[in-house]
């Protein structure tokens, strides 16, 4: 398929989500700070102090990214190809107090000069884009040196999540291509230095728990969603099931297993 019609079925599909959002029920905090966010915790950790940091938040979604840096101090960018969710994005922004730039943005070809941002951050994006080298790439050429490019994405490898994907059809586009962990080589070939980690191993046991033992159907509600959402009652699980996946992350290439990947790399 050429990739101006995967592009724009990621449109289309991406513009009718954004018309189901009640940008009211975003806990935007819980994204970066809940335990089973650990991507993102990942990401604040290697990411350092953010204010008057210039950041562009690539494929912005509903905009929880871009809020809550611009909540610590970023001058933030919020952009998609999705018309829709930057609008989204925006509505999130002024019922939280804050200010962000909105723009629509084709990953594989950004719109900005060379040297542009403090920071570059996707979260959830590489695997929607037919090249995602490119994306990268993309994101090198606008960063500023010294800048970081961070992101997180799933991974194709683990059997269990991949059941999942053919079950969940509804909620996620037909082109969506988890990367290959490999894709890690190339960031450190491009980037000054590289820093990344995998997680969801043992912790995917709550993705069973919730099709097996709760009944939740995957094509009615986004699991990935409701990890967020319902983190509170999944505390206690996930904390135990975290420290089981510390331990299986030392095995050799374990880590390839896991569902998500996160980076953040240093022009």
């Amino acid at each position: 398929m050429l990739q101006d019609d995967i592009l724009k079925k990621e449109r289309e599909f991406h513009d009718q989500w954004a018309s189901t959002i009640d940008v009211d029920g975003i806990r935007v905090a819980d994204y970066f700070e809940a335990c089973t966010a650990p991507e993102n915790r990942f990401i604040l950790k290697h990411l350092g102090d953010i204010r008057d940091k210039y950041l562009l938040d690539l494929g912005c979604g509903a905009g929880e990214n871009s809020v809550y840096f611009a909540q610590r101090g970023a001058r933030c960018v919020a952009s998609d190809y999705s018309p829709g969710m930057v609008e989204v994005a925006l509505k999130l922004a002024e019922s939280n107090g804050v200010q962000v730039e909105g723009r629509t943005i084709n990953a594989m070809a950004i719109d900005f000069p060379d040297n542009t941002f403090d920071i570059v951050y996707a979260s959830n994006l590489l695997h929607h884009i037919p090249d995602p080298e490119l994306t990268l790439l993309e994101m090198h050429r606008i960063l500023k040196p010294g800048g970081k490019a961070c992101f997180w994405d799933p991974l194709k490898h683990n059997p269990v999540i991949n059941v999942y994907r053919r079950m969940a059809t509804e909620v996620r586009t037909e082109d969506e291509t988890p990367l290959d962990i490999n894709l890690v080589r190339m960031i450190q070939s491009t980037f000054a230095t590289t820093k990344y980690d995998t997680f969801w191993l043992a912790t995917l046991w709550i993705f069973l728990q919730f099709y097996l033992i709760e009944r939740v159907n995957p094509n009615e509600e986004r699991y990935w969603k409701k990890i967020i959402i319902e983190q509170d009652r999944l505390r206690g699980e996930y904390l135990f099931l975290e420290k089981l996946d510390t331990l299986l992350k030392k095995i050799p290439f374990m880590k390839r297993y896991a569902w998500n990947l996160a980076v953040v790399a240093t022009k």
